[in-house]
Parts: C-alpha cells; structure tokens; sequence
C-alpha cells in the first residue's frame, strides 16, 4: 500500500460527489423534458449517492486522526459504520423508486422521447468508468466505504441500463407500453437492494472481526520467518479498522536466549513486518519458547 492512500481515497471521493452531482442534474432534466419517469429515478439515486459520497469523505477524513487516550487503536472503525449508513440510503432509494414505480406504472403518461436514450447511453458508459476508477482506489487503499462508493456507481450504471431497455421497449412497441420505463425502475430498485447487502455483509464482517484474511497471514508468517532468530510462528489474528490491519502474532524462539534477546527479535520483528507490509498498524508480538 502507498504511504498516500488517505489522499488517493479522498480524491476518488471527491470525483464522485463532482461526477454524481453533473449526472443527478442531467438526469432530471433529461427525465422531466423527456416523459422518462427510470431517468428521474436515475436522477434520484444519484442524489442520495452524493450525501452518501459525503458521508464517506466524512469518514475517511475521521478515520484519519491519529490514536489517541480514548481511541488507542486509532479511529478506523468509522469507516464500516459509515458503510451502514451508505447502504441506509440505497435502501431508501430503492424503496422510494419502487413506490414511484408501482404509482406510475398505474397513470396513463405519454411515452419516453426518443433523445432520452442517447442521454443514456452516455450515462451508462460514464457510470461504469466511474466503478472502475473508484473500485481501483479502494482496492489500493483497503477502504471498504470507498467500496461502497464504488458500488454506487455500478448500480447507477444497472439502473441506467435498465431505463435504457424500458424506453427502447416503450418507444418500439408504441402506444400501450408507455409504463415500460417505470417497470424498468421497478426491476432496478430490486437490484439496488441486493447490491445493499452485497456491500453491507463485508462491512459487517468488519466490525465482528471476522476471519477473512487468510492471503495476509500467509504473508505476514512468511515474511516473520526471514527475522534473525524467529524459528517459526503459531497463533495470528488480524482484524481490519479503516485502511489499517491489526495483528496479533505468536512468534517462535530459542528457548534458551534471554527475555532480553527475545524482546530485541520482538522488536525487530514487528519493525520489519510493518516495513514490508506498510498496511499494518498495531502489531503485537507474543514470544514463543522453542520446545
């Protein structure tokens, strides 16, 4: 992990709220003027991803003080529960799209215009180059609400997709299908609410310190092995807080050396794990006689 990555989550953060803000606009102006309830719903969404973008800023910014009296372990884990609350406003986009829907799908209005869908295209397309660029930084930062956010713009892009098909079914079949689009809203809410538990079960896992690390105790016990005086290695535990990984390692020695020695191979040991692996924060290192 880069030593920048708090900045790197922070500037991906702040190209969504620019990116969702445009979008949000485009796509309830495209939706009013263009008879297309799945834009206007589109456009919703794209509101709550802003405050939801928001959110997360806020939390990466939090996450960042450093560990203090009350907080020794520092305040990473902010960052899952304002995971929660990101996936508390895709819920409630999702059910307020929904009751829209069923509302529309109910009223005779007049088809999508034609135009709408080259509104779409463009969206769709820039949608999924947000994902990517997004879900890049949280894979390099190790930020699950920034893998929220990335998310964010994936179900943004499935809604889009999904308004492209109702209004292309509406316009080609004419007359009668003019409640297409909203049944294409319909089904993108059901979506955005499936995709709610996929980003809400990793942040949960999180906070319940859940055993989810096994390539990174390979690597912290490889690594252990190539410290001067460390024979081999037992229990490890790790759990995750913001971008940071907490571990605790039983680490095997001589027997017969000194408590002096051991500590001076702890130390080493626990300098060189964080050197090598720069998204570790505490260690704690419990030394092991060799029986």
């Amino acid at each position: 992990m880069k030593p920048n990555t708090h900045q790197i989550a922070i500037k991906a953060t702040y190209f969504s709220i620019f990116s969702n803000t445009i979008l949000a606009l485009a796509k309830w102006l495209a939706g009013f003027f263009g008879n297309s309830y799945a834009l206007i719903a589109d456009s919703i969404e794209s509101t709550t991803d802003i405050l939801a973008s928001c959110l997360v800023l806020f939390g990466l910014k939090y996450a960042n003080k450093p560990a203090d009296k009350n907080h020794p372990y520092g305040h990473g884990r902010i960052e899952p529960l304002i995971t929660f609350l990101v996936v508390g406003f895709l819920i409630t986009s999702a059910v307020f799209i929904a009751h829209e829907s069923i509302i529309n799908i109910a009223t005779p209005h007049e088809l999508p215009k034609p135009w709408t869908l080259i509104v779409l295209g463009a969206i769709i397309i820039w949608k999924e180059v947000s994902y990517r660029i997004v879900i890049k930084k949280s894979k390099e930062t190790n930020s699950s609400s920034l893998k929220a956010d990335a998310w964010h713009h994936r179900s943004d892009a499935i809604t889009s997709i999904s308004a492209f098909i109702g209004i292309s079914v509406a316009l080609y079949f004419g007359k009668g299908y003019e409640s297409a689009d909203d049944w294409a809203a319909l089904f993108a809410s059901f979506f955005i609410l499936y995709n709610s538990y996929l980003i809400f079960r990793p942040a949960l896992g999180e906070i319940m310190d859940e055993h989810v690390y096994d390539d990174l105790i390979l690597n912290i016990r490889t690594e252990s092995l190539k410290v001067n005086g460390v024979i081999g290695t037992e229990k490890c535990f790790v759990r995750k807080a913001g971008m940071k990984y907490h571990i605790d390692l039983h680490a095997i020695v001589d027997a017969n050396m000194s408590v002096k020695d051991g500590h001076a191979i702890a130390h080493n040991l626990k300098d060189t794990l964080r050197h090598v692996i720069p998204e570790l924060g505490h260690v704690l290192i419990h030394i092991e006689p060799n029986e």
